[in-house]
């Protein structure tokens, strides 16, 4: 088949039509050759300097490989970008969409997948998706609960770790009972982000885990005749430490960013991140002191992957598909894994590298408060979507404040 009439061909297809796979498999070539000269628009949260700084240099390594233009639109929340392609939807625009790439996981992914709003199955027929650590790390391929089924490709390992300094704790808590008692023996040193944020969402998440009587429950759909009594023990910490948070709970930090900086400010002595080399590269960046430290709770800490969608009507379908093979790239993958530059977790299977590619990882030092492996512990798989949702709404019914 010519390169340029598979393309005209997986255009036309539905967007779950096994034969994209064969396509885009068989014609990367063509790929590409539509790709050049287009420009991505790539929705990403825009929240982070650093994140926004390495979407900026994947934009050159894009230009440069393959003449292809990637605009980062900044997004405050990745419901914004859900919204704008429902929309688009329902206004009956099939092509030409304003949105060609989402940075996505969780409820957002659950939603789009459900109202038939993504381009797919691709991941799988990347050329670099042979390179991603399938059976090592199977949360990129089951996204809270759900699989991905090539809708979404990964590009970002990451696991809630917490910090704290060593200079003003010496024992950090390591169970969530221990954590409500030194909360309330440290009043005001330590506060979470403002649910519906992500991160605010998922220590409410880590609580649960942490309370309720099975946890093995939140891996389905919430039980609506079920949820009171589930999550009673969740609402029961939290009240108990309310009044004892940071600023008396009458304020909370609206995301990651405005939650370290509180320790980079010495506000807190105790927090917490969805990114085990965050606090390395903080200090790197000369933004923490060399005495902050990383600790994990005993049993595990919730743990994820980012992925990267294409919209069901994206205008520079080719283009999205090279962003998310390149993110793939060994280089790109440690680049992201440099406590210097991010400090992500690679989403790659390191055995199955080159040993030239293998080198770039070995040549990382991961930084002073960055944890092994090892010393990670087990990562508690993502509840169900719905629980996420679920439990920021009564959250904000509960103790929600104006920002």
């Amino acid at each position: 088949m010519h390169r340029r009439t598979a393309l005209a061909l997986l255009a036309s297809l539905p967007a779950y039509a096994g034969l994209s796979r064969k396509a885009l498999a068989a014609e990367w070539d063509g790929i590409l050759t539509e790709a050049k000269g287009q420009t991505v628009y790539w929705h990403a949260w825009g929240g982070d300097p650093k994140i926004n700084d390495f979407i900026t240099w994947i934009g050159e390594k894009a230009q440069e490989r393959h003449g292809v233009t990637l605009e980062h639109v900044k997004l405050a929340s990745t419901a914004d970008a859900v919204a704008r392609v429902l929309a688009e939807q329902q206004a009956g625009q099939t092509e030409g969409g304003a949105v060609d790439l989402i940075w996505i996981n969780g409820e957002n992914f659950a939603a789009m997948k459900s109202q038939g709003l993504l381009f797919g199955p691709f991941a799988e027929d990347l050329p670099n998706w042979p390179l991603v650590d399938v059976a090592g790390k199977p949360a990129t391929v089951t996204d809270f609960t759900l699989p991905t089924g090539g809708f979404e490709s990964p590009w970002a390992m990451a696991q809630l770790v917490f910090e704290y300094d060593g200079k003003q704790v010496v024992n950090p808590p390591r169970t969530i009972g221990e954590l409500a008692d030194w909360i309330l023996a440290n009043p005001g040193r330590f506060t979470y982000p403002q649910p519906p944020d992500y991160l605010g969402t998922t220590f409410l998440k880590q609580v649960l885990y942490g309370v309720m009587a099975d946890p093995a429950l939140l891996q389905s759909p919430v039980d609506d005749a079920g949820y009171d009594a589930q999550v009673a023990p969740l609402w029961a910490w939290l009240d108990r430490v309310h009044p004892a948070l940071w600023r008396q709970a009458r304020a909370f930090p609206q995301n990651e960013p405005a939650l370290g900086q509180l320790l980079a400010d010495g506000e807190t002595a105790i927090s917490f991140a969805f990114n085990p080399g965050r606090a390395s590269a903080e200090i790197a960046a000369g933004n923490l002191p060399d005495t902050v430290r990383t600790f994990v709770l005993d049993g595990g800490t919730i743990g994820n992957a980012s992925f990267v969608a294409i919209p069901f009507n994206a205008a520079h379908r080719a283009g999205a598909m090279v962003i998310a093979n390149l993110l793939l790239d060994p280089e790109v993958q440690a680049r992201a894994q440099d406590p210097a530059v991010l400090g992500f977790q690679t989403v790659l299977n390191l055995q199955s590298l080159s040993a030239e590619d293998r080198a770039r990882f070995d040549a990382l030092e991961l930084g002073v408060a960055t944890l092994s492996p090892a010393d990670l512990g087990p990562v508690l798989l993502e509840p169900h979507a719905s629980w996420m949702t679920r439990i920021a709404q009564d959250w904000t019914a509960r103790y929600g404040v104006a920002q």
